[in-house]
């Protein structure tokens, strides 16, 4: 096995959790998968599978769900970005999920802040998936809303203060010295802020609205289109702000390939997870090539040479995610 292949997860072969969280039994969420590839996640459940653990400074994760299915109003310690790569989808805010609502399509974005109980649910046809950021290496653990606690008991789970969940109806017990989580209360519940559907579409960026340039460090001279997503302007990038410039300690950018565009061979600075929302890509890595499909993540070692181009008669669209508000200029290789 190649040192590349280690970094590279096809989306056919992602390993699911069908019981990573607490509410994994409550109607309505009880057909959901997670997946975690890159980094530790957010899983109460140990048996979740890592993909990849090297750390990034930041967690790439994903869920797909079939329809009506919902994941039960949470929040979380960092900041949490949603690409929909299939499907349509609801996300809701507030701890009863009835402050505010947005529906979302295939490649929009979202940037849900830390102070905000959010939930999502597929209100499309078929089955649908989510790609996900989360930031920091450490995302901490995820605060669910009071009536998650309520039904979870009701199916036989207890979420525990050290993060573990507790399956009572396959003989588990509650270990020595570890108490249950406490439910959430009230005063943590004054700590989130109340929006409406307004305040809620101001953290989504609609595809159709990207920012594409062909002016911009990386394709300057090209055919390709790049577009900023998460994070303030970047200077030495050449690319500017969009409505989701706060900081998040990563920045999202997207790639538009035309049928035949590339970029040439050049070095990153950064941590550089790519993820195929549309079309398929050759990478050359360090000379080794890697064809990447739509639903498939690779992430580049730093400091490796790459190149890119788009492959067959689909235009290519993937998102790559770098850890940093901004990265550094890439270095052009001759």
């Amino acid at each position: 096995m190649s040192v590349l292949s280690e970094r590279l997860v096809r989306y056919e072969e992602l390993i699911p959790c069908r019981n990573a969280f607490i509410d994994t039994r409550s109607p309505g969420s009880d057909q959901k998968e997670n997946f975690t590839i890159i980094g530790p996640g957010v899983a109460e459940n140990p048996d979740q599978h890592v993909h990849i653990a090297i750390p990034h400074g930041f967690n790439i994760g994903g869920a797909r769900q079939p329809p009506g299915c919902l994941n039960s109003q949470h929040s979380h310690l960092t900041e949490e970005v949603f690409v929909v790569s299939q499907g349509s989808w609801h996300f809701t805010t507030g701890v009863e999920g009835n402050d505010a609502v947005v529906r979302m399509e295939e490649g929009d974005i979202i940037s849900i802040p830390m102070d905000l109980f959010r939930g999502f649910e597929n209100v499309g046809d078929g089955t649908g998936y989510l790609y996900a950021v989360l930031g920091q290496d450490d995302p901490g653990r995820v605060l669910w809303a009071p009536q998650v606690f309520d039904m979870a008991s009701d199916y036989g789970l207890v979420l525990l203060e050290n993060g573990g969940l507790v399956d009572t109806t396959l003989g588990q017990k509650i270990p020595e010295g570890v108490a249950p989580m406490p439910k959430t209360s009230a005063e943590q519940i004054a700590q989130h802020r109340v929006i409406d559907d307004e305040e809620l579409e101001q953290c989504v960026v609609r595809l159709a609205d990207f920012p594409f340039s062909n002016n911009t460090a990386l394709t300057q001279g090209t055919d390709v289109l790049e577009a900023p997503l998460i994070g303030p302007s970047s200077a030495d990038e050449k690319l500017g702000e969009t409505k989701l410039n706060w900081s998040h300690g990563f920045c999202v950018r997207a790639l538009k390939f035309k049928p035949g565009a590339f970029i040439t061979t050049h070095k990153r600075f950064e941590e550089e997870v790519v993820y195929v929302q549309n079309g398929s890509i050759k990478m050359l890595v360090d000379g080794e090539a890697l064809i990447l499909n739509k639903g498939d993540t690779f992430t580049t070692p730093i400091g490796a040479a790459r190149s890119f181009a788009q492959q067959g008669d689909e235009v290519a669209l993937i998102y790559v995610t770098r850890r940093g508000d901004t990265a550094k200029a890439p270095e052009f290789i001759d």
